[in-house]
């Protein structure tokens, strides 16, 4: 039985908050196990922040101020006595809660806030291996009281997916879920299940401090199953907590490859977070990685591009050519891809990446194309035919800007884009009063000379003259009326040239600014997103377009007839080695040349390949924090002596301890500094086993 926290009532905390001044209430840490399970967790956490923080303060107050003191109080509690994995989850599910909730009062933004500094601080204290399990660590799927539900014995064997796990449905279970019709539900209801479930947890705080249990029938963390903690920071938009150093390291990580989630292309392949080793690992299982899946993606609508302007180079009005039938098969690729990532996905990462809203707009224009093309050659209207290129032709503004899509992963261009789609939302703001103010004066000028000039003729005039063409009323001001013409045409030119138009500048350059300072975070969460969306999918066979064309009509209507058993997986996996051994092959070739030009490519993360959470053995006797628990302590690599990085962030951390945020992520050059004394460190070892080799040769001599 997990220790109960005896703390006051949390109802009390809230409707009774102390004042601005005067002492501080006392809030008694949270007592977690190894063993306790996810809920568990969230709710000792839930009564601790909401002690702990009860008046509305800024990002930078907890920060900075002793408004965070009981914060780096937690963290140094969770970072020296708690080794549950599921500690960041639920402090980012928590973070995903108090964000939702609107109290009026600023509390619940200061408690989201409090929940993700929490967060990123207790990751800074755990070692480069710590970090990745804590991060990639999935909540079970097991009963509320820790033990593993049925049907985990299935995934220990190896029963491997086809779904994705990033927002699937609530309770992702190990058999074949593509025939499962409660995996059709969108992102959409997925992120009114995850706010519900969070809720009942934080709510039934008061009951379980008083003892009293819940219904267990109902589990409120069934929408969090299977769900690592970078995919709850994604969906609770921690754009902060991802844009961390020690966090970006890992998405950079999977990136590149270095940590991957298959690590083999077999019936009974388990999916589960490991480091990448080229002398054990399935070549095929590279195809998964992200950094190969956009340079595909990219050869991939360049294809697309080259057949789009070859048909309408071509223009045959009469018959359906060979090209335009190759258009057309890469088009349904394409389409089917895009529902299959939508699907797999679900709305909330789907619209996260700006470029899915060009992909669906190329799909509506390509799919009024081929009806119209369709029926235009049925019923031989050529003129129909002539409207489906014109429309064709549209597709061109959304294409090449899709194809240097690839621009966006950059950090400039990466910046640029949230500063542009901001703007871009201040502006259609800003037009709904130049609207109003061009509706008011078009009607007077349309009525005042609706003798001289008609409707869409005035229309057109008043447009020109806001776009700039101030001469134009100048013009026919006196047609319009010699009396009410010139003071309304100078009052409406003055509007729209100078107090419009200079507001408008103005608005749109404080806007950039104010953007430009989180740009790098708005840049790094869609990084992020985009990273997670490819790599964490719970398919174990990913056909790339448009060889999932032939996936599609061998192996869907199969699915009519056959089970999904170990057979028709293993189908699966002869025909994606068949057709992708030529991609397969040029990944090899680009690593092999990679690993000659850079030998230490795969060497940003170092230590033992194996997992240390799950290992429990007991804490030594000299542990300063040593004492009775249901768990372990949290096991350190062992090293013969620390390394010089080691001892100069020890040494900062000791120091800085209540500065320890105003530089939450280490810089570039200490980065560079760390891991250049850590190859000193390597090398000076390398010296000295040299040195004692010679020393024993010339004693033996």
């Amino acid at each position: 039985m997990p220790v109960r926290v005896k703390s006051r009532r949390p109802a009390q905390t809230e409707r009774l908050p102390s004042p601005a001044f005067g002492p501080r209430p006392t809030v008694q840490l949270p007592v977690i196990d190894h063993d306790d399970a996810f809920r568990d967790v969230v709710k000792k956490l839930s009564i601790y922040i909401a002690g702990a923080i009860y008046l509305p303060s800024t990002f930078e107050q907890l920060r900075t101020t002793s408004a965070g003191d009981e914060l780096r109080t937690l963290v140094e509690y969770l970072s020296a006595e708690v080794t549950n994995p599921a500690i960041v989850n639920a402090l980012l599910a928590l973070r995903w809660h108090y964000g939702a909730v609107n109290d009026g009062r600023g509390v619940s933004e200061a408690r989201a806030n409090a929940c993700e500094i929490v967060a990123w601080r207790f990751l800074t204290r755990l070692s480069e291996r710590e970090v990745v399990e804590f991060c990639l660590y999935e909540i079970p799927d097991g009963c509320s009281d820790g033990t593993p539900a049925p049907n985990e014995e299935g995934l220990e064997a190896g029963e491997s997916h086809e779904r994705t796990a990033l927002l699937g449905s609530p309770s992702r279970q190990s058999h074949d879920t593509e025939h499962d019709p409660t995996h059709s539900r969108n992102g959409t209801l997925r992120r009114s299940q995850l706010f519900q479930s969070v809720s009942k947890l934080t709510m039934s705080r008061e009951a379980t401090s008083t003892g009293e249990g819940e219904d267990e029938e109902s589990d409120p963390t069934a929408p969090f199953i299977q769900l690592n903690a970078l995919e709850i920071a994604a969906i609770a938009d921690a754009k902060r907590f991802l844009s961390q150093h020690v966090v970006q390291k890992i998405i950079t990580g999977i990136w590149n490859g270095e940590i991957i989630f298959w690590d083999r292309l077999a019936v009974h392949s388990t999916k589960k977070p490991r480091f990448y080793n080229p002398n054990t690992a399935d070549p095929f299982s590279r195809l998964r990685v992200p950094k190969y899946l956009k340079a595909y993606e990219v050869a991939f609508f360049a294809g697309f591009l080259f057949l789009y302007y070859s048909v309408l180079i071509e223009q045959n009005r009469y018959a359906v050519t060979p090209l335009e039938i190759a258009l057309y098969i890469w088009f349904a690729s394409f389409f089917y891809d895009e529902v299959s990532e939508y699907v797999d996905a679900g709305s909330i990462f789907y619209a996260a990446d700006v470029w899915n809203l060009f992909d669906m707009i190329m799909i509506v224009i390509g799919i009024v194309y081929v009806v119209l093309r369709l029926i235009g050659l049925y019923k031989e209207d050529y003129y129909l035919v002539d409207i489906a290129f014109d429309v064709l032709s549209l597709e061109a503004l959304f294409m090449v800007p899709r194809v240097c899509s690839v621009l966006s992963l950059s950090p400039y261009w990466g910046t640029l884009i949230p500063c542009l789609k901001e703007m871009g939302k201040d502006f259609l703001k800003f037009m709904v009063l130049v609207v109003i103010i061009y509706v008011g004066f078009l009607t007077t000028f349309s009525l005042v000379g609706r003798e001289m000039f008609t409707f869409p003729h005035m229309a057109m005039i008043v447009t020109k003259i806001f776009f700039g063409s101030s001469y134009v009323g100048f013009d026919i001001m006196e047609d319009i009326d010699p009396i009410f013409g010139p003071p309304l045409m100078f009052i409406f030119v003055i509007l729209s040239s100078i107090l419009l138009m200079g507001s408008l500048t103005g608005m749109l350059s404080n806007s950039f600014s104010r953007v430009i300072t989180h740009a790098k975070e708005e840049y790094l969460y869609v990084y992020s997103v985009y990273v997670l969306e490819a790599s964490t999918s719970n398919r174990l066979t990913h056909f790339y377009p448009p060889f999932n064309l032939l996936a599609l009509g061998i192996f869907r209507p199969l699915r009519l007839f056959l089970p999904s058993d170990s057979k028709f997986r293993q189908a699966r996996i002869v025909l994606l080695r068949a057709t992708h051994a030529p991609i397969v092959g040029l990944i090899q070739l680009y690593e092999w040349f990679t690993k000659r030009v850079n030998p230490d490519g795969f060497d940003s993360f170092r230590g033992p390949r194996q997992n240390t959470i799950n290992r429990h053995p007991g804490p030594p006797p000299d542990h300063p924090h040593s004492r009775p628990r249901s768990g372990g302590y949290r096991p350190r690599f062992p090293s013969p002596r620390p390394t010089s990085g080691e001892v100069i962030t020890k040494a900062k951390l000791r120091e800085h301890a209540l500065e320890e945020d105003s530089e939450d992520a280490p810089t570039d050059v200490e980065v560079q500094i760390a891991e250049l004394s850590a190859k000193i460190d390597r090398l000076t070892a390398l010296v000295i086993s040299l040195q004692s080799g010679a020393n024993a040769g010339n004693a033996q001599t």
